[in-house]
């Protein structure tokens, strides 16, 4: 397992904005995390007291970075910078996840990679229950290209 102050040395979403807490197992085509944050009433995606399942897609997209930071950084290489360009096929289960009392979890897997893009399937659970799922594709900047 994989602390937070780990987590945050391998992608760029810092502070609160960084939000799993755990790297609970990883291997070359996925990862599974845990987060405590969604209950916490200074989550910066809460709006208007409430936290809303559709940002379980910004989960599901940082699930991504975290594989892409422990693939870079056991390849002995620098992160990447991505920019989410595009959501497929999500299922939103509930409404919103701020009132839920236990951790959430994904499990991330690599659809398809390269030096320019990749693919992941996301699911993210609460006590075994689904919560959403999807698929989510990130752009890579090139070497020299401006990061977005």
């Amino acid at each position: 397992m994989l602390s937070r102050e780990r987590i945050l040395a391998l992608v760029p979403h810092q502070g609160a904005m960084c939000l799993w807490d755990e790297v609970l197992a990883w291997d070359a085509q996925g990862v599974r995390l845990r987060a405590y944050n969604h209950r916490d009433p200074a989550h910066p995606l809460r709006h208007r007291g409430r936290l809303h399942a559709v940002h379980l897609c910004e989960y599901g997209a940082q699930a991504m970075a975290v594989h892409g930071g422990l693939l870079a950084e056991g390849a002995g290489a620098g992160v990447k910078p991505g920019m989410l360009v595009a959501l497929r096929g999500v299922e939103l289960h509930v409404d919103r996840i701020d009132d839920l009392p236990g951790a959430l979890e994904v499990e991330a897997r690599c659809l398809m990679a390269d030096a320019t893009s990749s693919q992941y399937r996301f699911l993210i659970t609460h006590q075994g229950d689904v919560l959403a799922q999807g698929r989510a594709a990130v752009l890579h900047s090139m070497p020299g290209e401006p990061s977005a």
